[in-house]
């Protein structure tokens, strides 16, 4: 035991006593890597006591207290924003970058509901096929008239059949639509009769198209077989009713593999989750004293992690006359208790940063500054 070094009271700052060397050419840490190993000492109890620990121990300390500040700031930015971030490019760091919300994820979440929303929009294409319609056949298979955009028996998802009944607007100035316009008479008193009778020369009020309209639709719905058709295996169609003359049918349809294929980019450069949101280390010099405070009670509770797995190896020293207990254990115990509650604060101070948490508090500033007016006696003006 006494052989270790042990603390010898001052130390200067040296770039090949920390791990990784991530701030070691930031000035303001290495003032301050020399000042905290200083007071962890003597909050160990130096002078008094031996510290069986060197600068190396000190310096490595505030690098990983600095590295778990940084760790804990940048994850609850990555969760705060993730939604704004995901699918944007990981080239540049967003250290002390100002993250703007925006509506990208919402819209992303969107489009795969304007897939299955017609003339919606969506993410992917629509492509378009036709058929040839023959007169007396209801049964098609739709996959053998869509050609070459598929392969082989590759599924596809039918996203519309334009097979619609015909418009009642086609048939308004038609004589056997069986509703007449009901004027025909009235023209010929008024010396119109001449003219070709599928032309109306009298102004009418729009609600007469309307009702006209509604009466052709009305008509073919009572009298005549409705349209409509049924899919089966998103490829089997049948035509309701039974085609009376050739025609060509178009639809639209989308390859099932695209339409489900989970990657719409597969570029190698987006945010796609936590691990390549582009974060790097924490710039010490810019960490205000609020954190560097926190930074220095972090790195003292990891010295007393460490003392307390030094002194650990030797339970107990032989001293002239009796032997001496070292206090390995409290301080590995206060040291986990320390880790923890720093951590816990420390979220909760971020917790308190989050939008909803900021918008909760204006809300409630602004209750309470009504109220105090309220309470602002109103001028009295005497006339």
């Amino acid at each position: 035991m006494a052989n270790i070094p042990i603390w010898p009271g001052s130390s200067s700052f040296d770039t090949t006593l920390t791990p990784f060397s991530f701030y070691d050419n930031d000035t303001t840490f290495q003032a301050d890597a020399v000042t905290t190993a200083d007071w962890c000492a003597k909050r160990l109890g130096y002078p008094l006591v031996d510290i069986e620990l060197q600068a190396a121990n000190f310096f490595t300390a505030l690098e990983e207290a600095t590295n778990e500040y940084g760790a804990q700031l940048y994850n609850f930015q990555i969760i705060n924003n993730f939604q704004t971030l995901e699918g944007n490019s990981t080239g540049s760091s967003f250290n002390n970058q100002l993250i703007t919300p925006n509506m990208g994820g919402t819209i992303n979440v969107s489009e795969q509901y304007g897939n299955e929303v017609d003339g919606g929009g969506g993410d992917y294409k629509l492509e378009t096929g036709s058929l040839t319609v023959s007169k007396g056949t209801q049964s098609y298979d739709l996959l053998e008239n869509i050609g070459s955009s598929i392969s082989g028996s590759e599924a596809v998802y039918i996203k519309k059949i334009k097979h619609y009944q015909p418009a009642a607007i086609n048939r308004y100035f038609d004589p056997y639509a069986g509703t007449g316009t009901g004027i025909q008479s009235l023209m010929q008193s008024f010396g119109f009769g001449n003219f070709s009778p599928g032309v109306n020369f009298m102004l009418m009020p729009l609600s007469f198209d309307i009702q006209k309209l509604q009466a052709i639709e009305l008509n073919d719905t009572i009298r005549k077989s409705g349209y409509h058709f049924n899919i089966e295996a998103n490829r089997y169609l049948k035509l309701f009713p039974i085609p009376t003359s050739n025609y060509t049918l178009h639809f639209e349809y989308v390859i099932q593999s695209i339409a489900n294929n989970p990657v719409r980019n597969n570029a190698d450069n987006l945010i796609t989750d936590i691990s390549n949101v582009p974060y790097t280390t924490p710039t010490y010099a810019y960490i205000n004293q609020p954190g560097r405070q926190w930074i220095r009670r972090y790195a003292l509770a990891l010295s007393k992690e460490m003392l307390g797995s030094i002194r650990g190896k030797y339970q107990s020293l032989p001293i002239p006359g009796e032997t001496t207990t070292l206090d390995y254990s409290r301080l590995l115990s206060e040291a986990a208790t320390e880790k923890t509650a720093l951590i816990e604060e420390l979220k909760a101070l971020l917790e308190e940063t989050t939008r909803l948490k900021q918008l909760e508090r204006k809300n409630q500033e602004a209750q309470q500054t009504q109220e105090t007016y309220y309470k602002v006696p109103y001028h009295i003006y005497v006339g």
